[in-house]
């Protein structure tokens, strides 16, 4: 008898970081059969085709390639390339991670046909309508028959929802899990290690920065839509951030649509503010996680500078992630660029009058490393019944 077969669903940078421990615990069980398709919502080498190689991740079985466009356009391109696929196959299930619009529209593609959905990173709430993936989150949670959650206030959301109690799923967070399991690879020193020492080394070379990690220093990303189309309101972060490097350094791998709109601004860094180009995963975590304090509007980077103690802001006016709040290091910034650079200072204070931090982690309930395994068992339990 053949095993029940899963899609994997990969679109966009975060997805393959959270695919990656899937893959490995589905690899470790054996009960299952997988494979892996790539939407192309992210399509260029910089930001997804390395992450196959680094990550583990195999070679996609399926590229839809499909990208660009309005979230209409790619929502319905997938929609229509997707579908021949779930008809070949008909796989026992779809597995659907994160919020993007990806996520979205195989969960979607796969229900209407009758294949049984599973999303990972269920019932994160920002209660904000403005932000496609809280649209995206929320749509997919309506359709799902395996709702696997993160933290303590998404099982909390699903409820209130009315989601029955048999569909959610605590597992913890397989972003950790990943983040875990690279750390311990740059920690042992081996060559994929060094080589993402060495790739972090040229970017910051190439940058003119390499001088900044000798001592204390930040780090920065931005790409929501909120914080990089409007020009009044990139102009201003930019500008608190060159204030800000007057006194702590810091190092922006700055992502695509990012750079664009700089580009379209004439915004030049300060002395201080070094702008890198995208980073792979590993090169990036090289970095970052020496970080005095983080700066950022992307979901994941809340949770895993959460997950290493390293302080972080969050340049955004809500979180779908509270956990990295209530019990880890994040505090919301907000997008005033006044309050986001007196906070940041605040913080920079408070790190100078604690001196060394000797503190243990504190990491939320089930983030572990462990999370993908009770993941791939809860499917292999519910598929071979």
């Amino acid at each position: 008898m053949a095993a029940p077969l899963l899609h994997l669903i990969a679109g966009a940078r975060p997805n393959f970081m959270k695919l990656a421990p899937l893959v490995r615990a589905l690899r470790a069980d054996g009960r299952l059969d997988w494979r892996l398709i790539h939407t192309g919502q992210h399509h260029d080498a910089a930001m997804s085709g390395v992450f196959f190689d680094e990550l583990g991740l195999p070679p996609p079985d399926v590229s839809l390639d499909c990208h660009g466009g309005g979230h209409a356009r790619l929502t319905a391109a997938i929609l229509q390339g997707y579908e021949p696929h779930l008809l070949a196959d008909r796989p026992a299930a779809c597995v659907v991670v994160g919020d993007v619009d990806s996520t979205l529209a195989c969960a979607l593609a796969a229900r209407k046909l009758g294949v049984r959905v599973a999303h990972v990173e269920a019932g994160l709430r920002s209660g904000d309508m403005t932000m496609p993936e809280e649209i995206n989150r929320r749509a997919t949670d309506a359709i799902a028959d395996w709702l696997f959650t993160t933290e303590p206030s998404a099982a909390a959301h699903l409820r209130r929802e009315g989601h029955p109690d048999t569909r959610i799923v605590e597992v913890g967070h397989v972003m950790v899990d990943n983040l875990l399991f690279q750390l311990d690879r740059l920690e042992a020193g081996d060559a994929p290690a060094r080589a993402a020492e060495a790739a972090a080394l040229a970017a910051l070379d190439a940058a003119g920065a390499r001088h900044a990690i000798a001592g204390r220093f930040g780090v920065v990303t931005l790409h929501r839509p909120s914080n990089v189309d409007e020009p009044a309101q990139l102009a201003a972060l930019m500008a608190a951030l060159g204030t800000l490097a007057g006194r702590l350094p810091l190092l922006f791998p700055v992502h695509p649509r990012t750079r664009d709109r700089l580009a379209a601004l004439g915004l030049a860094p300060t002395p201080g503010l070094h702008l890198l180009p995208p980073l792979p995963y590993r090169p990036f975590l090289a970095l970052w996680r020496r970080a005095a304090l983080v700066l950022t509007d992307s979901g994941g980077l809340q949770e895993e500078t959460t997950a290493l103690g390293i302080p972080c802001l969050t340049v955004r006016d809500n979180t779908e992630r509270p956990v990295t709040v209530d019990l880890g290091t994040n505090r919301i910034a907000g997008t005033d660029a006044a309050r986001v650079l007196a906070l940041a200072g605040q913080r920079l204070d408070e790190l100078d009058a604690a001196g060394p931090d000797t503190a243990p982690v504190r990491r939320p309930p089930l983030w572990d490393g462990r999370s993908a395994a009770r993941i791939v068992e809860r499917l292999a339990t519910d598929l071979l019944r």
